[in-house]
């Protein structure tokens, strides 16, 4: 008979316990920042620490119940395909910058995720865009990044 295995092993207490930690870290160049600037990526980090905390202390409230710890993906090449799409965004956004990297990302999301509609692509795509340049770029006067090919 095999041993139990901590309650700090359990997978969504080691995903919670990273994401903290990860968030935690990048939360910190934060503070050097503009206050306006600062803004949005400093609640978007404490959203997610927030988040990861009520995730481990359910996770532990399960495990303490005797519970057996779930996996964390159904489809591990599902979540390896997003983490996939999180990294070429990023490097899309250096190299082509950050409107036409999300002008492409939205519609390939939405498109993997099931969502074939064209009409409903482009019109959330031009919505969202449209929407992120008129509140951050027009109204709060914030620049994205242009990207390398631009520069």
């Amino acid at each position: 008979m095999s041993q139990p295995r901590p309650r700090v092993l359990r997978p969504e207490t080691l995903t919670a316990i990273g994401l903290i930690v990860i968030a935690a870290a990048l939360l910190v160049p934060t503070f050097e920042l503009r206050p306006i600037s600062a803004l949005l990526p400093a609640a978007m980090l404490i959203g997610l620490i927030a988040l990861s905390v009520l995730l481990l202390l359910a996770d532990q409230r399960r495990a303490a119940k005797g519970e057996k710890a779930a996996p964390v993906a159904q489809s591990p090449k599902r979540v390896i395909g997003a983490f996939g799409l999180v990294v070429a965004y990023a490097v899309a956004c250096d190299l082509v910058g950050f409107y036409p990297s999300t002008a492409l990302i939205i519609p390939t999301v939405a498109w993997l995720f099931g969502f074939r509609h064209p009409l409903g692509l482009l019109v959330a795509t031009v919505t969202v865009v449209g929407a992120i340049w008129l509140i951050f770029d027009l109204g709060m006067n914030q620049e994205f990044p242009a990207g390398r090919f631009w520069s």
